[in-house]
C-alpha cells in the first residue's frame, strides 16, 4: 500500500532531499515550504500523480489551515509528518542579538512546528502514523551565538519526548533528529547571504550532506511498526563536541 509523507521547508537543503529520496521510493509526497517557485518546479520534474505542493509561510496559522484544507483526497491519509521547517538567523551573542530575529526563530522553529502538529495530531493517531522533527545538536550542545537558535532546537527535542509519552498506546512513533554540520543553504540564511561565510565554515571539513540526512529520514520513516527510535543525533566523523569555555581574570 502506497504511504503518504508531509514534509515541510521542502524548498531546499534537508526537505527538498527527502522530497526526492521518498518519490524515489512511491511514496506520496505533500511538500510544502515558502518559495513557490520550487515548488512548481519539483512538480515540473515529477508531476503531481504523486506530489501535492503547498506554499504558504509556515508561520501563518491561516494560509497553513488553508493548505491542509486544501490537499487532494488522494493525498490526506498522511501517514509520516516530518517537520523539517526551520531556520538559525544571526551568529551574535546574546546581548548584540537581534529580538526580530529572536521571534522569528521562534515563530518557525517552536510555534509553527507544534501548530502543525496539533492539526494532523487526530488523523497520524487514526493512521498509525509517525512524526519526525528534526532538531539539532545545538539543542544539547551550547555554543557562543547559539542562544535562540539552540533553545528552540532544544524545544524540539523535549517536545517530541513529551509526544511520544502522550501518545503512548496509540501506536504513533515519535523520533527527533538532531543533526550536526551539514552543507546545506543553513549558513547562507543565517548570515544573510554572506556566500563567503559559508564557504569558510564548510570548507575542507567534509561535513553531511542534505541527502545524507535524507536517508536517515528515510530510514526511521520505514522501520517496522514495532520499533521506535527517540532522538537520533547524527555528526560528520571531523565533528565533535568541544570543551567548555573558561575565562580568566577580570
Amino acid at each position: 500500500m502506497t504511504k503518504t509523507i508531509l514534509i515541510t521547508g521542502a524548498t531546499s537543503g534537508f526537505g527538498a532531499a527527502a522530497v526526492e529520496r521518498f518519490l524515489a521510493d512511491d511514496w506520496r509526497v505533500v511538500a510544502t515550504g515558502r518559495r513557490a517557485e520550487r515548488l512548481q518546479a519539483l512538480v515540473d520534474k515529477h508531476g503531481a500523480e504523486r506530489l501535492h505542493v503547498a506554499a504558504f509561510d509556515i508561520r501563518d496559522a491561516d494560509a497553513m489551515q488553508a493548505a491542509l484544507d486544501a490537499i487532494p483526497e488522494d493525498f490526506r491519509d498522511i501517514d509520516v509528518l516530518v517537520n523539517n521547517a526551520g531556520l538559525a538567523l544571526g551568529t551574535a551573542v546574546a546581548q548584540q542579538a537581534s529580538l526580530e530575529q529572536w521571534r522569528q526563530m521562534i515563530d518557525t522553529n517552536v510555534t509553527a512546528l507544534a501548530t502543525l502538529t496539533h492539526k494532523l495530531l487526530p488523523a497520524l493517531i487514526e493512521r498509525r502514523g509517525a512524526i519526525i522533527n528534526i532538531s539539532s545538536i545545538a539543542g544539547v550542545y551550547p555554543y557562543a551565538g547559539g542562544n535562540v537558535y539552540g533553545g528552540t532546537k532544544a524545544f524540539v527535542s523535549q517536545f517530541s519526548l513529551g509526544l511520544r509519552s502522550d501518545l503512548h498506546g496509540t501506536g504513533v512513533r515519535v523520533t527527533t533528529i538532531e543533526p550536526g554540520m551539514a552543507e546545506t543553504e543553513f549558513t547562507l540564511v543565517r548570515t544573510s547571504g554572506n556566500q563567503v561565510a559559508s564557504d569558510t565554515l564548510y570548507a575542507g571539513a567534509n561535513p553531511m550532506t542534505a541527502d545524507d540526512i535524507a536517508s536517515v529520514i528515510h530510514y526511521v520513516a520505514t522501520l517496522p511498526a514495532h520499533l521506535n527510535i527517540n532522538r537520533l543525533e547524527i555528526m560528520p566523523v571531523s565533528q565533535s563536541v568541544a570543551g567548555f569555555q573558561v575565562h580568566r581574570g577580570g
